[in-house]
């Protein structure tokens, strides 16, 4: 039988911003290690982005090594806490495991986890080489922290430039504390930095410095992972009203100003009693379940089934058990407003499923006379991201696709030699670790540029 970790029980989660999901206990992890079929093939290594060799770390954990099971984590993955904790595995490593046939694949994700937190990081540091070449990473987050950590192992001066005051990007702002505590987090960061990659806060590329600037200072190479950070709209009447928030605005007030814990913290947040959060994503849960924590009555709107939601099905669980309404197959068409334009209601419509659309999910279809409102003092947007539109916009000759992403060739090479980018920023809003597979091809094909170019 598969083994999944326990949960915090629900009144503690309710009243607080502490972790859900408690891990795995050792009893537990070796029992489920020793499931693992140690396939030939290993086909769960072809479903990570970024490689690692779960076979061998699996057996490792088996065989009560953990601290060895993490040095083989980490020859892959520099964030294997972060990782074992907000990765869709399902749909990755446990979806291409042997073991999914008979619907109980290895909990991969969960004896990540548990080894990244029973081992010590420091077990893993590898001795810094001489460093050579400079190169400078534009963004903290996932893509920016794996390639500059790989180019510091292979002996690069790596930089990072990050906009705000702390490091981490949108895995600081944007996820929260239950489902990614901080602590785990500042943790990686003092492993990556422990690697010799120095991070400078509060330097945003384009304003306070440029690409080309950086060549002047003498870095051979350039990383843009500056990821996707500008919010969608709904594109509705009402829309510019009081306490309609961007899910980016919701999070970031949350998560990085700790809102929750004013005045001891001096951002506040200014949400009424009744929370609707528009959206299906994982974004959108951590959203919903936050409200939830801040003691509102909150409804998420989505304009599918539960069947088409992309938030990953472990967060749907938790927010249908921490009695999130979800008012499926409904479209907000207005926002009604009070005469201080203030949100009191949203008008809305049903949907009904249709044939297939270009993503493959049944396309909504609004149902003709079936208009209604619903009550509520507060609306979060949480229908996506788009990539941050400041480099692209201040870097001549950096060529850009019609949806805002950075154009870049089979070697992640923008129109600008030199200066390469990856993950969101190139694609479009993804998950954690799609980015962090890009950040990995990148820091390779930088290595090749440099010793191409001496």
């Amino acid at each position: 039988m598969r083994k999944n970790p326990a949960t915090l029980e629900m009144q503690k989660r309710l009243s607080s911003f502490s972790e859900v999901s408690l891990g795995l206990t050792k009893e537990q992890a070796k029992e489920e290690a020793g499931r693992c079929l140690q396939c030939k093939n290993s086909p769960c290594i072809s479903g990570c982005p970024v490689n690692i060799q779960i076979p061998d770390f699996i057996k490792m954990i088996k065989e009560d090594r953990p601290e060895e099971a993490l040095k083989k984590i980490l020859e892959k993955n520099n964030l294997p806490a972060v990782c074992g904790r907000v990765c869709p595995q399902e749909n990755q490593c446990e979806k291409a495991c042997v073991l999914q046939k008979k619907n109980m694949p290895i909990n991969i994700g969960a004896l990540e986890r548990y080894v990244s937190d029973y081992a010590s990081q420091e077990q893993g540091i590898i001795e810094n080489k001489a460093k050579k070449d400079k190169v400078a990473v534009v963004g903290s987050g996932p893509a920016g922290l794996t390639c500059a950590a790989d180019l510091a192992k292979s002996g690069y001066a790596v930089v990072i430039f990050e906009s705000l005051h702390q490091a981490g990007g949108v895995l600081r702002y944007g996820i929260p504390e239950f489902r990614l505590p901080k602590k785990i987090l500042d943790r990686e960061l003092e492993y990556i930095k422990s690697l010799g990659v120095n991070i400078k806060l509060n330097a945003l590329i384009g304003r306070t410095q440029t690409i080309e600037g950086l060549f002047k200072e003498g870095f051979r190479a350039v990383f843009i992972a500056t990821g996707a950070g500008l919010p969608q709209t709904l594109g509705i009447p009402g829309e510019n009203a009081n306490l309609v928030y961007s899910a980016n605005e919701f999070l970031t007030r949350v998560n990085l100003m700790k809102a929750y814990q004013f005045p001891e913290y001096a951002t506040p947040i200014n949400i009424g009693e009744n929370v609707v959060v528009v959206g299906a994503g994982n974004v959108a849960i951590d959203c919903a379940r936050i409200a939830k924590r801040l003691n509102k009555n909150v409804t998420l709107v989505y304009r599918r089934s539960e069947n088409e939601m992309p938030a990953r099905a472990e967060e749907v669980t938790h927010a249908k058990e921490e009695q999130i309404n979800l008012k499926l197959l409904t479209q907000p068409v207005k926002i009604i407003t009070d005469e201080k334009n203030f949100i009191k209601e949203i008008a809305c419509i049903k949907m009904e499923l249709g044939d297939a659309d270009a993503s493959g999910r049944k396309r909504p279809v609004p149902v003709k006379g079936s208009e209604f409102n619903i009550k509520a003092d507060t609306l979060i947007v949480a229908i996506g991201q788009n990539p941050n539109p400041l480099i692209p916009a201040l870097t001549k000759d950096l060529a850009i696709n019609k949806n805002g992403t950075i154009v870049v060739d089979e070697n992640c090479m923008t129109s600008i030699k030199g200066v390469f980018a990856g993950g969101d920023i190139t694609t479009g809003a993804d998950t954690v670790i799609s980015a962090m597979g890009a950040g990995k091809k990148a820091a390779e094909e930088i290595d090749k540029y440099i010793k191409h170019n001496l």
